[in-house]
């Protein structure tokens, strides 16, 4: 069925549909911590949802390196960030019933992703979901990433639907702003120990996990989002 609030769906994906956070602070703290950045796992949070390039920048100019430039030391994360994926990634619990969610109600999906298009491949191959999306869309391409809205505002712009139309489905700080920055309505599912975040008290609707996703929470927000997209925000946990 067609639901007359949304046009499309899009899904974040590092700590969204992977569990890769863990994964990124690994390949960060030990290439960075190589270089003399003392990272620590809550440091990493400070750019959560920023392009790796933007990452390699930040921590650059608060501890300058000798050696690789930025733009180098992203590319060796990334790199490591696959290899760990590939050897110990795990999708997060609901992934499936959020997507069946989404397709239920009859709207497009997409990926819109701070990752580089070529740990999406891998991510989206390497667990099947690669058919799930129609589009695929990386902050690679833009000028900026997260929680500037521009990775949301191209994507819909691709799939020919206006923003105010979409629903994003998020983890980061971040990525919430950006969403709301879009017009876009938001489900965020932060980790536990960011859920007090000021970030998450703008999204629509804050879940524990993608397993409450279900019909009674999308009518909730439609309903919401339908009345002022701006609206204040509603929890379910």
């Amino acid at each position: 069925m067609s639901d007359a609030a949304f046009a499309a769906a899009i899904f974040d994906m590092d700590g969204l549909l992977v569990d890769s956070e863990p994964l990124w602070h690994q390949a960060e703290i030990g290439i960075l911590g190589d270089l003399g950045v003392p990272l620590a796992a809550s440091a990493c949070r400070q750019t959560k949802g920023m392009f790796v390039g933007e990452v390699t920048r930040y921590w650059f100019e608060r501890f300058p390196w000798a050696g690789p430039s930025p733009d180098q030391v992203a590319v060796r994360v990334v790199d490591e960030v696959i290899a760990l994926v590939r050897a110990r990634g795990e999708l997060k619990p609901g992934v499936a019933r959020a997507i069946s969610l989404c397709k239920r109600h009859g709207v497009p999906l997409a990926v819109a992703s701070s990752s580089e298009y070529r740990l999406i491949e891998v991510v989206l191959g390497h667990f099947g979901l690669a058919g799930e999306f129609e589009l695929v869309h990386s902050a690679e391409d833009e000028p900026y990433g997260k929680p500037h809205p521009g990775v949301f505002l191209t994507t819909a712009s691709r799939l020919g639907v206006a923003p105010d139309h979409c629903v994003v489905w998020e983890d980061s700080p971040a990525g919430v702003l950006a969403a709301k920055a879009a017009r876009m309505a938001c489900v965020a599912v932060p980790e536990a120990v960011e859920r007090d975040r000021a970030a998450f008290g703008i999204a629509d609707v804050v879940l524990g996990s993608l397993d409450e996703a279900d019909d009674a929470m999308w009518q909730r927000l439609a309903e919401a989002h339908r009345a002022d997209p701006l609206a204040a925000p509603s929890s379910v946990t």
